[in-house]
């Protein structure tokens, strides 16, 4: 099949498609035209990829997890499954930094609510301005 009948079953753009060729993680053949062609399974593999990037993956760790689909073994599936808790500790990381700075600027609002506040009523002993 041609790129775009892929990219249109398995539900995402050409660009995509050919960004995953670009990256190695999707192969074709040419055409004696130079048209890329496909195989009816490549449609999964595209949507497989697609739910690994979703996921947060990058293509770089995708590339390392293939192996894994490409050729099932126990070190590979020992491989990918490391892989993927170091993906998650990286995702716990970076959400607890990101839970920080939620509540840092919960923080700053609740400030500039007692700041308003004490303008509001009158008062001049607000020492910090609103916008």
């Amino acid at each position: 099949m041609r790129i775009g009948d892929l990219a249109a079953q398995a539900g995402v753009s050409v660009r995509s498609v050919r960004y995953y060729e670009e990256q190695g993680l999707l192969t074709s053949v040419r055409s004696p035209s130079g048209q890329r062609l496909y195989g009816t399974a490549e449609v999964e593999r595209v949507r497989f990829l697609q739910r690994l990037y979703t996921a947060g993956l990058s293509s770089r760790t995708i590339a390392e997890l293939l192996p894994c689909v490409d050729t099932p073994s126990l070190e590979h599936s020992d491989a990918a499954l490391e892989r993927l808790s170091q993906e998650r500790d990286r995702l716990s990381s970076h959400i607890n930094d990101l839970i920080s700075t939620r509540d840092s600027l919960d923080a700053l609002i609740e400030l500039a609510r007692r700041a308003r506040a004490g303008q509001s009523s009158g008062s001049s002993s607000a020492t910090h301005s609103t916008c």
